[in-house]
């Protein structure tokens, strides 16, 4: 049987570097209490973030860019969150290709949105660069922190370092659904929506 140790030697950066591409916050803060056990170095666990991160960043662009509205006739969640983006873009335009990565729900709609709009592909590689640096900083500290305050509790990390890894594993798979399940009811009920306004269309007089 691989043991845990064993695992995340031979497969922990290519984990954390294909993690980052779908819930980054978990993945990273993960990476860095490992590297705080010895487990993996800090510096690569920041780099595979980063690129994970950002490629998943470049992938929605582009989507935005080449199917962008066909996209957005086809998935109404889709479409709400959209407009609720580009009412920010037009509010805080640059900036908000620095920190969208912050704005939780929005993350991949952001940059999808940003496709879409005038926005020349060098600008948002760049800006998405500087941002990305900037989120893993943030989020690696923070995990910094937490080890660093579970070893104050704890002692030794690694004679708890199971129960903390699925403890905070955990709670990013919670966060995780609690964002799914908010997605698939606001989608059901703009399908809703959408269904009861055809058919009152339908049902207008006529002439």
């Amino acid at each position: 049987m691989v043991s845990l140790e064993s695992f995340l030697i031979n497969y922990g950066y290519v984990a954390i570097l294909a993690g980052s591409m779908v819930e980054g916050e978990t993945v990273l803060i993960l990476g860095t209490i490992l590297s705080m056990s010895g487990y993996l170095e800090l510096h690569w666990v920041v780099a595979m973030a980063c690129a994970g991160t950002f490629c998943g960043d470049q992938f929605f662009f582009m989507l935005g860019r080449l199917f962008g509205e066909r996209m957005l006739s086809r998935r109404p969640y889709w479409a709400a969150k959209a407009a609720r983006a580009q009412g920010m873009l037009y509010r805080i335009h640059t900036p908000l290709i620095i920190l969208f990565r912050f704005f939780y729900g929005l993350r991949s709609i952001i940059p999808f949105t940003l496709g879409m709009t005038r926005v020349s592909t060098v600008k948002f590689v760049l800006l998405d660069g500087v941002g990305t640096l900037l989120w893993a900083s943030v989020v690696a500290s923070a995990g910094y922190l937490f080890g660093n305050a579970m070893q104050a509790l704890l002692g030794d990390i690694k004679l708890y370092e199971k129960y903390a890894l699925l403890a905070v594993a955990g709670i990013g798979v919670l966060v995780w659904l609690c964002y799914f399940f908010r997605r698939s009811i606001l989608s059901r009920r703009l399908r809703s929506d959408a269904a009861q306004k055809a058919g009152t269309d339908d049902s207008g007089p006529q002439a």
